[in-house]
């Protein structure tokens, strides 16, 4: 596939600043550096200049936002995620010329993209990356840029980091022209908070309508004109202080876009910088080509050969598949263990590596890739068989793909799922599958995360809830007697040890009652706080479902065709009704409703004294309700009452349309609003005999004894409300 990717031009090398995990000393993608830390060790992640290996994942940029609209059966959350992270905009890309005496050598303006060029005349300063071109110019000869730009690489590499960290500048000697106002000369500032992978790596900062720029502005003591005024202001009292105003309004302060509207200002000012020739109106994306190269022994080998001569050249496809060595790794030291192997890299003197191309010495890649490259087809490899002669049966995954639903959790929003869209996209255009819209999968369905409280000495150790007991709301160590401090409930995590191990709830509860617990408890796409209590409870109730069918044995279920009335008859139709609310509770993903609902038909069958034909079918479609969620008690229970085979083979019940059919509506009535009584009514009947059974209810006659009745609204077999004074 990495050969196939490197013959349609998505494959790439290039010197580039990454982010680098000090700890597992290896390059990060952007969507791995989490808050300014690396996903998988916490630390603080470092810019690196590094030659790397990347996907070309830009070049979908606008297919993959397409086609996000036609993934209507994903959580509309994930969606959004993906369109912000592939971040189109719209805007404009000009140049500010340098002033006469600061220009540098064959740099004479700077270039930055802008979504609101209709702000440009509140321009008061132009901040560029510590790593833009004209910085790395000006660094030559100044040691103090140069200890700017250590400090600011420091502090993180994404914009999560960098927007929540503080805001620093350094003063540059340079100066540009403002385009519209030739008088106006505005400062050019290094800043931190402008990253060089996006946009232009230039930004220009008008600090009335831009919160970070104004508070850029206000601690570097920079000029601050409002160009946006605000429905209802007046223009001479209209000030900014320490907010900045980013609403709508009409463009003033601003010469020949005085009077326009945001949308129209933006295209007016796109339309006078194109005729100056400073620029053109442009699209942007925020997604950044995936960097894949990474310095550790578990990925895939990069099948590429380092020649000194002929530069990076692929494999030969015969020498594939590359293949990790075995022997003589040793993972305890820091760095790349490929990198330092004694064959891998060079081969042996027997043996040493060649260049596919001109046959010379030369090296063998030793980054491997990122394993999110492994997990991005793994589904099509899957449907497509195991044939070693080609990565993917292209009739074969053609016929099974896109997968129907797939699960998965939220967190890889922009990191699995993006990827494997773009590798579907990629693989259909090298002619590997046959999938036109190139959408992996269908539908998705994001289960929540299972929760536990953390506990901690207070001096940063952590501790098992094994190890934690309770009394009197207080927490103790039983291992020392000390007190323990209870922390946030979060997600379950080794190394806040706030985990229960399942081997000790499967040896006291059974699997089941964990089972149970878990799809219980809330929406699975919500997480689930693990207690005891709620184990506890789980497995309460399972022993109310043994104790049920105790009382039932040779029972046996019995087909829906049965006739009967009074009680039993309430029971088949609540049995039913309950049967139909399950089903739809499965199929929609919406486990914990059928959880409730057959609480509630256990409840009924519990009240429900009489071994006979009603609770015999009502028990049988009990069980086997219940036997995707507690298997295994439902094969004990299925054999007990004497069912054929296995529950597990067993069909699914299927519920009666007639005994769905409400033959009586339970109808509340209200007096001025306030409930105070209910009826049950046949349905559809007419109102005036409503009307003449409500007044006959002694509660309602007790209520309005005294009142004066203006007028009785009935919701035809929903609710009744009284009007009186």
């Amino acid at each position: 596939i990495f050969l196939k990717f490197w013959e349609k031009g998505l494959v790439y090398r290039k010197t580039a600043k990454v982010n680098w995990d000090p700890v597992d000393n290896t390059v990060l993608a952007n969507e791995q550096v989490i808050d300014g830390k690396g996903w998988r060790s916490g630390a603080i992640v470092e810019q690196r200049d590094m030659d790397q290996w990347f996907f070309k994942i830009t070049h979908y940029a606008e297919e993959l936002l397409d086609g996000i609209k036609s993934l209507d059966r994903w959580p509309e959350k994930v969606r959004t995620m993906q369109a912000n992270w592939i971040g189109k905009s719209k805007g404009l890309q000009m140049k500010f010329k340098l002033e006469g005496q600061t220009k540098l050598n064959n740099i004479s303006s700077i270039e930055v993209f802008t979504t609101r060029p209709d702000t440009l005349f509140g321009a008061s300063f132009i901040a560029l990356s510590p790593d833009h071109p004209v910085v790395l110019k000006l660094q030559e000869n100044n040691t103090k840029i140069e200890s700017f730009r250590k400090k600011c690489n420091k502090i993180g590499t994404t914009e999560e980091a960098i927007a929540s960290a503080e805001k620093l500048g350094y003063k540059t000697d340079l100066f540009v022209s403002h385009p519209f106002d030739k008088s106006i000369s505005i400062p050019v500032y290094i800043a931190n908070f402008v990253l060089m992978e996006y946009g232009t790596g230039a930004i220009f900062g008008c600090p009335a309508h831009d919160q970070r720029d104004l508070d850029f502005a206000l601690k570097y003591n920079l000029n601050i004109l409002p160009v946006v005024l605000p429905e209802g202001e007046i223009k001479s009292t209209f000030k900014i202080n320490k907010k900045a105003y980013t609403g709508e309004g009409v463009l003033y302060n601003s010469g020949f876009l005085n009077g326009l509207n945001e949308t129209d200002g933006i295209t007016a000012a796109i339309k006078r910088i194109e005729e100056m020739g400073l620029g053109k109106g442009t699209v942007n994306y925020r997604l950044r080509d995936w960097g894949v190269s990474r310095q550790r022994y578990w990925g895939c080998p990069i099948p590429v050969i380092k020649c000194p001569t002929c530069g990076p050249q692929p494999v030969k496809e015969t020498d594939l598949p590359v293949l990790l060595p075995y022997e003589n790794i040793n993972l305890n030291i820091p760095g790349n263990p490929l990198d330092r192997h004694p064959t891998f890299k060079r081969g042996s003197e027997k043996e040493p590596i060649l260049c596919s191309v001109c046959g010379g010495k030369a090296e063998r890649e030793t980054d491997t890739l990122d394993t999110f490259a492994d997990s991005s087809w793994y589904f099509a490899r899957f449907a497509g068989g195991n044939d070693p002669s080609t990565p993917i049966d292209k009739e074969k995954a053609s016929n099974w793909l896109p997968v129907d639903q797939y699960i998965g959790g939220v967190e890889h929003a922009v990191l699995h799922l993006l990827y494997a869209r773009f590798f579907t996209k990629a693989l259909r255009d090298c002619g590997l599958i046959n999938l036109p819209k190139g959408e992996p999968f269908t539908g998705l369905f994001t289960q929540g995360m299972v929760t536990h409280a953390t506990f901690s000495d207070g001096g940063g150790n952590f501790i098992l809830p094994s190890c934690v007991s309770e009394k009197d709301g207080k927490y103790i160590n039983i291992n020392n007697g000390k007190p323990v401090i209870k922390g946030d409930v979060i997600k379950m995590s080794k190394s806040k040890k706030n985990v229960v191990d399942p081997e000790d709830i499967i040896e006291a509860y059974g699997a089941d009652v964990a089972r149970w617990f878990v799809l219980s408890d809330s929406p699975p796409e919500r997480d689930v706080e693990w207690t005891e209590s709620g184990v506890i409870g789980a497995w309460r109730f399972s022993k109310k479902i043994w104790s049920i069918v105790e009382s039932s044995k040779n029972i046996g279920p019995l087909p829906v065709d049965i006739e009967v009335s009074g009680k039993a008859l309430e029971l088949r139709k609540f049995t039913h009704k309950a049967l139909e609310k399950i089903t739809a509770g499965i199929e929609g993903f919406r486990f914990n409703t059928s959880v409730a609902q057959i609480y509630e038909l256990t409840n009924e069958l519990k009240k429900y004294n009489t071994n006979d034909k009603a609770r015999a079918e009502s028990l049988g479609i009990l069980i086997r309700t219940l036997a995707p969620f507690m298997p295994h008690l439902a094969e004990e229970c299925w054999d007990y009452i004497g069912g054929a085979g296995l529950c597990y083979s067993a069909p699914w019940p299927k519920y009666d349309k007639e005994l769905l059919v409400e033959e009586c509506s339970v109808m509340p009535i209200q007096i001025n609003g306030k409930r105070r009584s209910q009826i049950s009514i046949p349905l559809n009947t007419p109102n005036c005999d409503i009307e003449e059974m409500v007044m006959s209810d002694e509660v309602i006659m007790r209520a309005i004894d005294g009142l004066v009745i203006k007028k009785i609204i009935i919701v035809p077999n929903r609710i009744i409300n009284i009007v009186a004074s």
